[in-house]
């Protein structure tokens, strides 16, 4: 599995949004200056994200986008199926796609790309945006410059 940078992205937008989860609506020039994304390309981002329940947008003045729901309710998995489909390895285990090939059903290797599927899934269905903002205060706490 190779993340785009549509996933790397939303990603980022996502944390932002996370980060300053209390100021309100937060423009999407402000997450594309402060991610250094080009704001066109998060513009392309934002319909898939607002086909799930994670983003909420306002139009007008005060507009923007913000998060729909906590930081500990949305996974780094779930963000990822939403912008890269599926986190499989294989397209013969896709959980949404089964696709059959001549060889399943004597297929020595399946049981490695099962497994693989379900370590990936399982990892990056237990991080949420709350870990990532909590290891960063962790991490950069202390990094202050005089």
């Amino acid at each position: 599995m190779r993340v785009s940078t549509k996933g790397r992205y939303a990603l980022r937008m996502l944390v932002d949004l996370a980060q300053h989860r209390n100021d309100g609506f937060i423009a999407l020039k402000d997450i594309a200056e402060r991610q250094n994304i080009s704001k066109k390309y998060l513009e392309q981002i934002v319909p898939v994200l607002n086909k799930s329940n994670i983003l909420r947008t306002n139009r007008g003045f005060q507009g923007g986008y913000k998060l729909a729901v906590t930081p500990d309710k949305c996974t780094v998995g779930e963000i990822l199926r939403l912008t890269e489909g599926s986190l499989s390895p294989l397209a013969c285990i896709d959980d949404d796609d089964i696709i059959q090939c001549d060889r399943s059903d004597m297929c020595t290797t399946l049981f490695v790309w099962q497994g693989l599927k379900k370590v990936v899934t399982e990892y990056l269905d237990s991080i949420t945006l709350q870990d990532i903002l909590d290891n960063q205060l962790e991490n950069f706490a202390n990094d202050y410059v005089i």
